[in-house]
């Protein structure tokens, strides 16, 4: 990824982060005059651009795997249901909703995350009670959802881990979506918030938190669903994960050599744990932690902060078994019988013809014990 401006917090969102390519994407959908929908900032085709990329107008690319379901992302945003994004965890569903939302609506921060405490509050509305008190039920006193927000706004919201809020919460969607309006009874009969065009709601959930709380017959009904896969082509997730590399480096890219050896390494290892199989074709039990794409990145990352700060800036087999070790060994128990099983067969047997898995064998015996 390339960052369009300077930055002065660890993580901006997307509007912020990719300022430049939306004036771009918006200058260019005005010279051509494309038909933007109602409440969007961008036309269809510009959102589809600002997330597949334009090199054309200098839009780099964010989201890689699967071009059709960005697009039938996109049209179902245009229509009345809203998006659910299911899949693995680590396969970017957070990362896609939060650009459609800052392409669409130029806003990614009306966000519910769900969790086992989410109330119907964080749903619909709340009250600031030292003003109820004082005031009554008023303008002023009320606290507005991010969903209250999305819908008074015309703008889309982010809904994240929805599987994880009990179904009594989930289901305060259900009217929301199909009425798309929200009735606030304190403010008298016939009050309501209509949702101005432009308003709807982008979901994930993750599989496997399938059966934590399902979903209700009535509330899927509102959503198209989409499954967001792991990235299969291992010489693609390869240049991925060195391009994400690159961009979370930022200004200490010149400090640290990172030979795409050794990302080579790291993805065979990742991909080899998450799906079962090794190249060779031998089975391997996969651990239960999650060993996407994303945590790959997250351990080249760490390697290299490693290396630059605790050894020369080099990056060895040696830092990349460290911090796998953190990553694979956070969950199960049994998940460090399967590493074992992983080292002692397929990476010892590497290791007999291969000076970087003999490095990385010597590494993993030492750090995953």
């Amino acid at each position: 990824m390339v960052e369009t401006q300077p930055l002065s917090e660890i993580r901006p969102p997307a509007e912020r982060r990719y300022a430049t390519e939306l004036v771009a994407l918006q200058k260019a959908d005005a010279a051509n005059g494309a038909l933007v929908p109602p409440g969007w900032t961008l036309s269809p085709r510009a959102v589809r651009a600002f997330i597949l990329g334009d090199a054309a107008i200098g839009v780099s690319q964010k989201f890689y795997g699967n071009d059709p379901l960005v697009d039938r992302a996109i049209v179902t945003l245009l229509g009345r249901q809203g998006l659910m994004l299911i899949g693995e965890p680590g396969t970017a569903k957070s990362m896609l909703s939060e650009l459609l939302s800052a392409a669409i609506s130029g806003n990614s921060g009306l966000t519910v995350q769900g969790t086992a405490g989410t109330t119907e509050d964080h749903i619909r509305y709340s009250w600031n009670y030292a003003l109820l008190l004082a005031e009554g039920p008023t303008e002023r006193a009320l606290v507005p959802s991010p969903v209250y927000q999305g819908l008074s706004r015309g703008q889309v919201v982010r809904f994240e881990e929805i599987t994880r809020c009990a179904p009594e919460i989930q289901d305060t969607l259900v009217s929301i979506l199909s009425e798309k309006q929200l009735i606030v009874p304190e403010f008298g009969e016939g009050s309501r918030v209509a949702a101005r065009p432009g308003f709807n709601l982008i979901a994930t959930a993750n599989i496997r938190d399938r059966g934590v709380n399902e979903m209700s017959a009535a509330l899927k009904r509102r959503f198209n669903f989409e499954t967001v896969h792991p990235i299969s082509d291992r010489a693609f997730e390869v240049r991925l994960v060195e391009q994400q590399l690159s961009s979370e480096l930022g200004e200490h890219r010149g400090e640290i050599t990172f030979d795409r050896n050794i990302i080579e390494l790291l993805v065979t290892a990742f991909a080899e744990l998450r799906t079962g199989i090794t190249a060779e074709g031998t089975p391997v039990k996969s651990p239960e932690t999650v060993m996407s794409t994303a945590e790959a990145v997250n351990v080249a990352y760490a390697a290299a902060l490693d290396a630059r700060y605790l050894g020369n800036g080099n990056v060895t087999p040696k830092e990349i078994a460290r911090q796998l070790a953190g990553v694979a060994l956070k969950d199960n128990p049994e998940d460090a019988k399967r590493l074992r099983f992983y080292v002692d067969n397929v990476v010892r047997e590497r290791a007999r013809r291969d000076p970087l898995w003999k490095q990385f064998f010597s590494a993993a015996s030492e750090f995953w014990n």
